[in-house]
């Protein structure tokens, strides 16, 4: 007799792997033991679900349907299981994280670190990338997101704000003079952070406006610690991220400038989603990370914005 359950986890497998020979050694059974699986539960439903090809499997209208259908069941199957054995009363199980590249290694990896020394039953699994990763089809449990956000289902927790700033060092500015105003930087050596495509334009605001500013680079770079080295070093102006100038910036080796004439900040945001019985180990994570994430984005506009407090922009 078939095993509905079983046949759908396979299915599943077979469509996220692209094949199922994929399912075959992610589930770690016998190829003809998912091919049957799959081909009994067509037979079962009186539907195609899927088309074998020799590259790939493709999904039917019915198939397609089908899929999300049994994606709901089993989670919801799954989160029956967990909470009969006992993780909704300890923190307890893996968590799949996700964050931007440079400000995940800086500000969230080390408050992951410390979560797990507070919670050692929990595990978790920290992807780090630049792409806007779907959290529901990858399976993610939380993400931090950069920006604002689109409207969606997801639950958003905001911990702080980010903006971006521009500087240069003691030295520099010394040297060259300080820039009173955005227009001045077309007189000033600039720092770009681009790769094979330029990207020349400073965004401003004065007062309601916006305003742009065509900086003329005498340095470019496509790693934020490459903008922030040459800075550093007195090669030129250079615009990065709060958190990515803070340790310069405390160290006294850069100057924030132009801070009133800065875009608005973009909101940093913990983003999950929906559960009818959240977890305890997701429920702990939040708890966790939320304040201390919080209070490291505070301290980051304290050291900033308090740093370029003395700057001018009077003409």
């Amino acid at each position: 007799m078939m095993d509905r359950f079983e046949a759908m986890r396979t299915l599943v497998a077979a469509v996220d792997g692209g094949s199922l020979s994929a399912a075959s050694r992610s589930l770690n059974i016998p190829l003809p033991t998912v091919s049957r699986r799959v081909s009994d539960l067509e037979s079962f439903l009186g539907s195609q679900l899927v088309v074998r090809t020799s590259r790939k499997l493709l999904l039917t209208e019915a198939g397609t349907a089908y899929v999300a259908s049994a994606r709901r069941v089993l989670e919801e199957l799954s989160e029956a299981e967990r909470a009969a054995s006992g993780e909704y009363r300890a923190p307890r199980g893996e968590l799949l994280v996700t964050a931007p590249i440079a400000f995940g290694a800086l500000n969230v990896a080390p408050i992951v670190h410390d979560f797990l020394g507070a919670y050692p039953e929990v595990t978790v699994r920290l992807v780090l990338s630049d792409s806007n990763i779907d959290l529901v089809e990858t399976h993610v449990d939380v993400a931090v997101r950069i920006g604002r956000l689109p409207d969606s289902s997801l639950v958003a927790r905001k911990v702080g704000e980010i903006r971006w700033v521009v500087c240069a060092s003691p030295d520099y500015l010394e040297r060259r003079g300080e820039p009173k105003a955005p227009a001045a930087l077309a007189n000033h050596d600039c720092i770009a952070f681009e790769g094979l495509q330029r990207y020349r334009e400073w965004p401003f605001v004065d007062g309601n406006a916006q305003q742009q500013v065509t900086i003329n680079p005498r340095f470019s770079v496509n790693t934020a610690d490459g903008v922030v080295g040459g800075a550093v070093a007195g090669v030129g102006i250079a615009r990065v991220l709060s958190y990515q100038a803070a340790a310069s910036v405390r160290a006294g080796s850069l100057v924030p400038l132009l801070v009133d004439r800065a875009p608005p900040p973009m909101p940093v945001h913990l983003v999950h989603a929906p559960h009818q019985q959240q977890p305890l180990k997701l429920r702990a994570f939040l708890d966790f990370v939320a304040p201390r994430l919080q209070q490291r984005l505070q301290e980051i506009a304290r050291d900033v914005e308090g740093a370029g407090q003395g700057t001018s922009t009077t003409p």
